[in-house]
């Protein structure tokens, strides 16, 4: 039986999918290219999630409706907490949506984040993404990116541990910190960290690459990734 962690693990994934609810989809209906991009969802996030939370135990709060509805990694009130597609919808619409669809996401994980550090261990909130391998027509040159606030040493650590280990693992596996986004912008482990302190909650977005990070030939590599984890986590 493998050793206990130390670190209790949440896994959340935010843009799991591109569905839309039965009541909103006249307004999605000359957006269904727009469903089927990058912007309606995260591609190949919810399969990294599930097996994250499938290789630790962990528990995991997975939303499969399209972040054009509502994008559940954003504070409520920022300006693109709704896309340009809901964004014109009437106030009792957006207030329908907020209750139905952006509460009980985040509400799940306020559970389960919260009942973890309960239990009295720290705790490791990992959120999953994924990026376009070109955006603005720029390529971006990284297979992983590790987000974190780079002013919580925990944090820092634990990517700077990660991305180390990884390098030992899988020497061709481009690994970036805070890339291709920064891990203090808007974003529910941003939210996170400002209710709990580093001593009792770590959160780290984790962003792969849809061109070579969630295809089956890419498997190996995600395995890769988990048990580079793994060994981290086993040496705090």
């Amino acid at each position: 039986m493998a050793a206990r962690l130390r670190h209790a693990i949440v896994v959340s994934c935010e843009h799991g999918g591109n569905a839309v609810p039965a009541r909103y989809r006249p307004l999605f209906a000359a957006h269904r290219a727009l469903l089927a991009s990058h912007r309606g969802y995260d591609r190949g996030a919810l399969a990294m999630a599930r097996t994250l939370a499938a290789a630790f135990g962990a528990p995991l709060a997975a939303a499969t409706t399209t972040r054009l509805l509502v994008d559940l990694n954003r504070s409520p009130g920022h300006p693109q907490l709704y896309s340009r597609v809901t964004r014109s919808a009437s106030p009792a619409v957006r207030e329908s949506i907020f209750e139905r669809h952006y509460l009980p996401h985040r509400r799940r994980v306020e559970s389960l984040v919260g009942r973890s550090i309960g239990s009295g261990r720290p705790t490791l909130h990992l959120s999953c993404h994924s990026f376009a391998a070109v955006f603005d027509g720029v390529a971006r040159n990284a297979d992983v990116g590790l987000l974190y606030d780079p002013a919580r040493a925990a944090e820092a650590a634990l990517c700077e541990a990660w991305q180390r280990e990884l390098r030992v693992l899988s020497p061709d596996l481009r690994v970036r910190r805070n890339y291709p986004y920064l891990g203090r912008a808007d974003g529910f482990t941003t939210w996170w960290r400002r209710r709990h302190p580093e001593t009792v909650y770590l959160g780290i977005e984790l962003e792969l690459n849809q061109a070579t990070m969630v295809q089956p030939r890419a498997r190996v590599r995600r395995a890769l990734l988990i048990e580079a984890l793994r060994r981290v986590l086993a040496a705090r």
